[in-house]
């Protein structure tokens, strides 16, 4: 039997014999069916059963939609974290007439225009509704996530009844974080905070944090082009010029949550998102190629992070570890798969533990130009390969590679 540090390499070889053949596939059309191939049955869904909920949690824990944050009225500064919602294929009740019932989270809304159209396609001719969305009145229980703007109550446009258990399964598959058949009239959905790490997608940094050009220039993430040359860390500790490839994650817009990571001698501060990967060691005398790769949400203070310093790379303490809400996500991917951001080395990668492993993963990206360049290159979104990968990679490694928060917790 192999020895339990290599299974997870093992498992990787097969995932990259999978790429192997869905990459070439993959290369002009994104990661839809390969053509010709036969198409895979569809899975059977099962209905939820009435005041059945999934996950079998309660509803404010981390395992679900998280804990309250408080009531989200039209005045407060909150208020401009809710968006409407105009999609044509969803029927908003907006009893109030207010337009409320439009309004909701970033998260929520993703998640109910990919139930929208998982409706439309289950039952042709029927459309997604919603009878309660943000409630700024008070019709709901205490701490109801309604108030946030973070929970929907639906039905089908036709309202058979008959249908809400499927309906409620549905919303599950589209990655609603909590889905309660709570009554015969209504499935009542909610998701997690724009604050909560959970609810984070992609390894990002903010859009205004700092990376070296290869001229010298010091520039924001947001003024970063593919091709460009900028600062990294070489597989021997060294630092390095390395070419930008891409923008795994990038969404100029939006707002948020990212871990701080602050040091002393020399002072950094680096905000990056929870689930990003950080190069650390437990003292100063480690060699930087030996630094270990650790998410960003498990650094604590007293360990060592490698900075930039004069000649070469040198550690620096961690003093200090917060969390703060910025504008913009950008998560760009370098030939060497790592940066330098802030003067602080980083990786490129997020969401699985090793970063060798996903170093290699990545080698598609590498070996064929094409899938880096053309139309994704400044796209905005998570790209389609890490995607891809991450889907695989749940087949195939062990939970414990894994971020806690997956890749909802990994811009991304």
């Amino acid at each position: 039997m192999s020895p339990a540090w290599l299974r997870p390499r093992l498992r990787f070889c097969l995932l990259l014999l999978l790429l192997a053949v869905v990459v070439p596939a993959a290369r002009g059309c994104g990661p839809g069916r390969v053509v010709g191939s036969r198409r895979r049955p569809p899975r059977k869904l099962v209905p939820l059963a009435y005041k059945q909920f999934s996950p079998n949690v309660p509803e404010k824990t981390l395992g679900a939609s998280g804990r309250y944050e408080g009531k989200i009225a039209r005045s407060s500064e909150r208020f401009k974290e809710l968006t409407p919602n105009y999609n044509p294929d969803i029927i908003f009740k907006d009893e109030e007439n207010t337009g409320a019932d439009r309004l909701m989270t970033q998260r929520c809304k993703d998640r109910l225009n990919s139930l929208a159209i998982s409706v439309m396609n289950q039952w042709p001719g029927v459309k997604l509704r919603v009878t309660e969305g943000w409630d700024e009145d008070g019709h709901h229980s205490e701490e109801s996530l309604h108030y946030e703007g973070r929970a929907v109550d639906i039905t089908t446009s036709d309202r058979d009844r008959n249908k809400y258990g499927l309906l409620a399964r549905l919303a599950v598959e589209a990655g609603f974080d909590w889905v309660y058949y709570e009554s015969k009239a209504h499935v009542h959905c909610s998701v997690k905070s724009e604050h909560s790490a959970a609810a984070k997608t992609g390894g990002c940094f903010p859009a205004g944090a700092h990376v070296r050009l290869e001229t010298g220039a010091r520039v924001s993430l947001s003024a970063v082009r593919p091709g460009d040359r900028v600062l990294a860390m070489g597989e021997d500790g060294n630092p390095t010029f390395s070419e930008v490839l891409i923008f795994l994650d990038r969404e100029p817009n939006r707002l948020r949550a990212f871990q701080v990571i602050e040091t002393q001698d020399p002072p950094r501060r680096l905000e990056l998102t929870p689930a990003h990967l950080l190069f650390t060691a437990d003292n100063h005398t480690e060699p930087a190629a030996h630094y270990r790769a650790t998410f960003a949400s498990h650094v604590q203070p007293g360990q060592y992070v490698l900075v930039a310093g004069v000649p070469g790379l040198q550690p620096a303490q961690v003093v200090a570890v917060s969390t703060h809400v910025a504008l913009g996500a950008y998560a760009p991917l370098t030939r060497h798969g790592t940066l330098v951001v802030e003067d602080v080395v980083a990786s490129c990668f997020a969401a699985v533990a090793d970063h060798h492993l996903a170093q290699l993963a990545f080698w598609p990206l590498r070996l064929f130009p094409s899938l880096a360049w053309g139309s994704w290159t400044l796209s905005e979104g998570v790209h389609w390969y890490p995607q891809l990968l991450y889907r695989l990679g749940r087949l195939l490694l062990e939970e414990s590679s894994f971020h806690p928060l997956g890749m909802s917790g990994a811009g991304s």
